[in-house]
């Protein structure tokens, strides 16, 4: 068995290095017949771009997609500067220039990857899964003792921070950079999914088609892992089921069909303020010209909001979207799974978590309320603030800094729910609904516990679940994301998730544990005779 899972393994990392090196190859050429063609698409009146780029880069080959972002971009800067110093408005390139690049790019590219998009599909993603599949299967057979494995996890270099762990890191906070703000670099990867994307939307594959992709893959993969580390636990077993479904139907799927259809691309699951953009003017607009379909999504998107989320915390606690529903926590608890020891349990922590995550939220609604006030009144700046403006920097900071480069990127060396816990505004609204109202809670029994320390061990959230279960009060803190791997690691049965009254006093009550040092047990038995 270890032998088979040491060549799945050496599988893995061909797929992953073949994977990386793939921007490198090919080369692409933009014709003077498709460079005429380009402006006239792209309705670009600038004679400083249309010269620039014909000297640098029109008829010529280039090797590296690095070059030609760089010829487009300087040529796109350079005339900018121009026209705005001259007040030339109409004829500013208003695209981002790396997307601009990445259309281009992905126009012109050619080379072997293009032209053996299977082949080298096989090569990356089919080694991949092939070699995951093989490390983690014989899992089943190596460990067939029922219960839940964690030995070696402190000295392990890829689940303790160490060399294999930031190898991970690096390469996941590379990926989410390049996917973010330099897409222009990573056309040959889309190549791959391009024949995938055309069988669902009937469009080539952009950069979010592959993420998409990727994610869907990934969590697949890492849920068979989670089938068989947790096969002796039926609420992890359905959980796992459940975020896995809604990712690959609900995210990924139903939305790329909707666009076959010409209707706008909508994951139906994803709430605001998480689906921070769903009040922007441009997506309204979309909607709203999309007629009697884009105004149910319109609605439906109001309504998941204001009425079906809280509701569901009421009856069910955050855990209802946060770790049934939630692509994000689909990922965090499949990919995240073998780094959620790695959370900090200190009380800076929580505080620091406390103020960032409503901060987050408070950014979100301020951002959304000037948002809707200038879609209504048509007014570009409000209270001396530009609505683009505040839209770019929220995007920018947490749409994808936070939420992508940290929120995945630092798994392996903070944990797999930096996120969700730091900075997701609507676990922050999903939060504040089940601390308060909600008839969620995990109940303890503190004459039952023996202070191993897993429950907080394994506590992606970085609740200090030992304190709680060693009093015997119930876990109503709003971080609870109600995952079940604290009960499920519990050797003594002392941790239970239910759904009981919604009082107050008896969701917060700290009940007296009689413990063996507060009492005299004889003369206890003494009196009971």
């Amino acid at each position: 068995m270890k032998t088979l899972q040491n060549l799945g393994l050496t599988l893995l990392l061909v797929g992953l290095a073949i994977f990386t090196i793939l921007p490198f190859i090919g080369s692409y050429k933009i014709s003077a017949e498709k460079f005429d063609e380009i402006v006239q698409n792209k309705g670009i009146k600038s004679e400083l771009f249309i010269e620039d780029l014909k000297k640098t880069t029109v008829g010529q080959e280039i090797t590296s997609p690095f070059k030609l972002s760089s010829n487009l971009i300087n040529a796109i800067a350079n005339a900018n500067e121009t026209h705005k110093q001259k007040g030339e408005w109409d004829k500013v390139i208003w695209d981002k220039p790396h997307s601009f690049s990445y259309a281009i790019a992905k126009d012109v590219g050619s080379g072997p990857v293009r032209d053996n998009k299977g082949l080298f599909w096989f090569l990356t993603f089919g080694l991949a899964i092939i070699g995951a599949l093989m490390f983690i299967i014989p899992e089943l057979y190596r460990k067939p003792i029922p219960g839940i494995k964690n030995n070696g996890i402190w000295l392990n270099p890829s689940t303790n921070r160490g060399w294999i762990a930031w190898f991970a890191f690096v390469f996941l906070v590379g990926f989410y950079v390049l996917l973010y703000f330099f897409p222009d670099y990573i056309v040959n990867w889309t190549y791959l999914v391009d024949p995938i994307s055309e069988s669902i939307s009937g469009n080539m594959a952009s950069q979010w088609f592959l993420y998409g992709f990727m994610y869907c893959v990934v969590m697949t993969v890492m849920a068979i892992r989670m089938y068989i580390k947790y096969r002796h636990n039926k609420y992890q077993m359905l959980r796992t089921t459940s975020v896995l479904f809604f990712q690959v139907v609900f995210a990924f799927l139903i939305p790329e069909i909707l666009v076959s259809f010409e209707k706008p691309w909508y994951d139906f699951k994803n709430a605001f303020p998480l689906d921070y953009d769903f009040f922007f003017q441009w997506n309204l607009d979309d909607l709203i010209a999309n007629g009697g379909f884009g105004i149910f999504i319109l609605v439906w998107g109001i309504l998941l909001t204001v009425v079906v989320v809280p509701v569901m915390v009421y009856f069910f606690g955050k855990r209802w979207y946060c770790s049934w529903v939630c692509g994000c926590g689909g990922l965090a608890e499949t990919l995240g799974d073998p780094y959620r020891q790695l959370s900090d349990k200190s009380l800076r922590s929580w505080k620091v978590e406390r103020w960032l995550i409503h901060g987050v939220l408070v950014f979100a609604v301020v951002m959304t309320g000037i948002t809707l006030y200038a879609f209504f009144t048509g007014a570009d700046v409000v209270l001396g603030i530009k609505t683009q403006t505040i839209q770019d920097i929220y995007g920018f900071l947490i749409g994808s800094i936070f939420a992508g480069v940290i929120g995945t990127g630092f798994y392996p060396i903070f944990g797999n729910r930096v996120w969700c816990r730091f900075g997701c505004p609507l676990a922050a609204y999903l939060g504040i609904v089940q601390r308060f109202k909600s008839k969620f809670r995990i109940t303890t029994n503190g004459g039952q516990c023996i202070s191993c320390g897993n429950c907080s061990t394994y506590c992606e959230q970085g609740i200090d679940v030992r304190a709680y279960a060693q009093k015997g009060q119930n876990i109503v803190r709003s971080s609870c994301v109600g995952c079940g791997i604290c009960s499920a690691v519990c050797p003594r049965g002392v941790l239970k998730l239910e759904n009981g009254s919604d009082d107050g006093a008896t969701r917060h009550e700290i009940p007296e544990v009689i413990l063996g040092n507060d009492v005299d047990l004889f003369e206890m038995l003494e009196e009971n005779k």
